[in-house]
């Protein structure tokens, strides 16, 4: 199958007390580029999560969006020094004794002495927030790959339909040079004849400047090769991703061809072919550029 760089992918799932939600988005670019977007306390993470995302992609700027919501966790935890309450508590009852007054210690009264009591926010649970975002994130990372996959669906077919546009192009500039070659011998019988003002023209002279004008004119090895790179690029339209930099080298080569047979040909009609031959393979190039 083949996958646009371009994509976009969300998920968001419950782990205990703790929700996670993660978002995925991807633009073009040569090489795979995956930048994330953790809490501060989870930064420990981060490492974990490129890994993640470098088995589903090769090429493409990723950008990861990773977001924990602690609000419905018990996130604080009430610790009391003992030691500290028992001193208290024995200091209020001496004092009562003192005073000859009844001791009436309570553990309110304590619970309010300093240092009592401590709250302190409790430590995450490491592994079950690496967990909680290796679990959200593949889920993020399906839909992630489907979205890619009907854009790649989409580009596959517009590339095949204008690699059909461009065989078709490509017969069309077979189809005229013999004809090209005949027009010239015509012309340059005329001239020969114009300039030697006579009716006799030495045939294996017209013969031997047809030659070699045809050997230079010749496209027939520009025309194969051309064939050759559209039934590469068909082939690896079925062989699916990642093919962006080989499709990139073929392109290239498209391109190196068709030049060639624009500046070989001396015809009006092929000229006119040749440009729209490369309005083709300017616009392949561009849905090419989308490709992982």
């Amino acid at each position: 199958m083949i996958l646009s760089m371009t994509g976009y992918g969300s998920a968001k799932i419950a782990v205990g007390d703790l929700e996670f939600s993660i978002e995925l988005k991807s633009v073009n670019n040569r090489y795979l580029d995956v930048a994330v977007r953790l809490p501060r306390s989870c930064i420990f993470a981060e490492e974990a999560v490129k890994s993640q995302v470098q088995k589903h992609i090769s090429r493409g700027k990723v950008d990861v969006f990773v977001n924990i919501d602690h609000s419905a966790s018990d996130d604080v935890a009430i610790s009391v020094n003992e030691a500290l309450a028992l001193q208290y508590a024995a200091a209020l009852r001496r004092i009562a004794e003192l005073c000859g007054a009844q001791s009436d210690v309570t553990a309110t009264a304590i619970a309010r002495m300093p240092d009592v009591l401590t709250a302190e926010k409790k430590d995450d649970d490491r592994e079950l927030i690496a967990s909680g975002i290796a679990d959200c994130l593949e889920q993020a990372l399906v839909e992630f790959d489907a979205m890619r996959e009907r854009e790649g669906d989409k580009l596959r077919e517009d590339i095949a339909s204008r690699l059909d546009a461009l065989e078709t192009m490509t017969g069309e500039v077979e189809a005229r040079s013999p004809q090209t070659l005949a027009e010239y011998r015509a012309k340059l019988e005329q001239r020969m004849r114009e300039v030697l003002a006579t009716a006799d023209v030495d045939e294996n002279r017209l013969l031997t400047e047809a030659a070699i004008f045809a050997d230079r004119i010749a496209v027939d090895e520009e025309t194969v090769r051309l064939r050759s790179h559209i039934a590469q690029l068909r082939s690896m339209l079925v062989e699916g991703s990642p093919i962006g930099r080989k499709l990139d080298f073929l392109i290239q080569e498209l391109n190196r061809e068709t030049n060639t047979i624009g500046s070989k040909c001396n015809d009006v009609e092929t000229a006119k072919t040749v440009v729209n031959m490369k309005g083709e393979i300017e616009k392949i190039r561009g849905q090419v550029q989308n490709i992982e």
